[in-house]
């Protein structure tokens, strides 16, 4: 009796076993968690504030502006039912959404917008991204102080009719519009938390397909979770994201391989290292890499110092040695990018190279720079964000730069990427580097910004202002011209002026489980877009 007992009791909890083991497979399959790592701190959750790819991505994933990037990287209206176009192609009418919610409940309407738009270009906000609004009516004027923000070519005709007016037609409308900067943001909640919105997940409220948790500011893990109150939740299965912040790319890939993360990117001597792990993927991006200097200090304000710096590091020697990835960059708009739509062209072909590397011109230069001056010495700082990648390109710069301009001495900075930021805008840097992705695919976006420090503040130069804005406006419609003038403008800025010194551009490459389905990369950089993925 006994042994039937235990028999049956074996049997039992065989079958036990095998259910509770199907139950866990099942439960597993079901929870549609993802987790991934990311090279870097998040600053900010504001739109009107963020300036690094971490924030970005943050926004693209949890908030939504009229339009957004469907499932092959082309851009649909998301927040917008409808759209309709006035002749002249300068007035944009929108529909809005009536079932489109912010994640407290409060329904997003046209005056969101317009709030949101007019904080951007209002320049007691100092947003770093202002610039974008140029194409919008008077956006370039308000941002200068010249006209009050009500002036903006925005208005909110009801509750749910939205017009935008351009100051001229451009081709790239739908795609800029799907860029953080022309979020909107609930007024409600903005002036509720007044300063500190958007400094914390608590403090901020979302209206894209999920919504942050369990970030307070500072720590350096988070989610993303489905947002219940987005008007197409339906469409997203993913349940969640659990971000962790792991700045070394080795440690990244541990982690990956011993299946703690579903996602990890790489870099530098760690792209070779893997790139025969199960899961790994390379592409060309157009990201790129580049110098900015402070204008405001005596030395880095000097034009021969900015370009003797800006011809005496081998680029070639960087992508190859160093990064693993990517190309030189001999000018501030990469290659494979933007084309033009009448020619074809590859505009970084068409515009050739600006900023090489020259020992020859390098020496020249430091020369008169050296005169003017009047040091035989010299003495500068390089601020890097304290990622693996960022620290190595600082030491190889670092080494370039002291052994091709005999008498110069390069100290190194290397801090979080929120504080990098911070300094950059408080000017408390000599030369900054930092890498940036556009926002659209056109050339304008990286002349006009590029993530170049302090570019609307400090670089006054007429010619440059006259050529981009001849190229919006009397060339708007004429792309041979406007393509002829932007190249013009690119001249002043980088080869005349050597305001930004250009490194390379980047190529991404990255670890992925083969259970992951639908993650996207934004046709424009290393930001992921986790709205269609699956976990398989």
């Amino acid at each position: 009796m006994k042994k039937g007992i235990l028999a049956l009791f074996g049997t039992i909890l065989a079958t036990t076993i095998i259910l509770t083991a199907c139950s866990n497979k099942q439960s597993s399959a079901n929870q549609q968690d993802l987790t991934v790592a990311t090279s870097a701190e998040m600053a900010t959750l504001s739109t009107t504030k963020y300036s690094d790819t971490t924030s970005l991505e943050a926004l693209q994933n949890t908030f939504e502006g009229l339009y957004r990037f469907n499932s092959n990287n082309k851009p649909v209206l998301a927040g917008a039912s409808s759209v309709s176009v006035s002749s002249d192609k300068k007035t944009y009418t929108f529909t809005l959404r009536k079932n489109a919610k912010w994640s407290n409940g409060d329904a997003v309407t046209a005056q969101d917008y317009v709030f949101a738009w007019r904080k951007m270009v209002d320049p007691a906000s100092a947003s770093p991204n202002s610039q974008r609004f140029a194409p919008i009516k008077n956006g370039v004027d308000i941002a200068a102080g010249k006209m009050p923000v009500n002036k903006l070519g925005i208005k909110a005709l009801s509750s749910y009719k939205l017009q935008i007016t351009l100051e001229s037609p451009i081709s790239y409308f739908s795609e800029l519009m799907t860029g953080a900067p022309f979020y909107p943001q609930d007024e409600k909640i903005v002036n509720k938390y007044g300063s500190q919105y958007g400094t914390s997940a608590s403090k901020t409220v979302f209206n894209g397909p999920f919504i942050v948790t369990n970030w307070n500011g500072t720590n350096l893990k988070w989610n993303y979770v489905k947002n219940t109150k987005y008007w197409n939740k339906d469409a997203v299965t993913l349940k969640k994201v659990k971000v962790q912040v792991v700045k070394d790319a080795s440690t990244a890939a541990n982690l990956y391989k011993t299946n703690k993360l579903d996602y990890a990117m790489l870099t530098t001597d760690y792209i070779k290292q893997y790139q025969k792990t199960a899961g790994f993927h390379s592409k060309t991006i157009p990201l790129i890499g580049y110098m900015s200097f402070n204008t405001h200090r005596k030395t880095t304000a000097n034009v021969h110092f900015r370009k003797a710096i800006a011809f005496a590091y081998n680029k070639g020697s960087l992508v190859k040695n160093v990064l693993h990835a990517g190309s030189a960059l001999n000018g501030i708009v990469p290659k494979n990018f933007a084309f033009n739509t009448k020619t074809g062209n590859d505009y970084r072909k068409d515009a050739g190279n600006m900023s090489t590397y020259n020992l020859k011109e390098a020496k020249k230069q430091w020369a008169e720079a050296k005169k003017e001056l009047g040091k035989q010495k010299i003495s500068i700082e390089l601020l890097t964000s304290d990622t693996t990648d960022s620290k190595q390109i600082g030491e190889y710069l670092q080494s370039q730069l002291e052994t091709n301009l005999p008498g110069l001495s390069v100290s190194l900075r290397s801090i979080p990427l929120k504080s990098r930021l911070a300094a950059t805008t408080d000017y408390d840097f000599d030369i900054v580097y930092g890498t940036w992705q556009p926002d659209y695919a056109d050339p304008v976006n990286f002349i006009s910004d590029g993530g170049q420090y302090h570019l609307d503040d400090d670089y006054n130069n007429s010619n440059f202002r006259s050529l981009l804005n001849t190229a919006a406006t009397t060339y708007a419609t004429n792309p041979t011209k406007r393509w002829s003038t932007l190249i013009k403008a690119e001249k002043q800025l980088i080869k005349t002026d050597a305001f930004t010194a250009p490194v390379y551009q980047g190529g991404m490459s990255y670890l992925l489980k083969n259970k992951v389905k639908g993650l996207q990369i934004s046709p424009y950089g290393t930001v992921l877009f986790y709205r269609n993925v699956k976990i398989k």
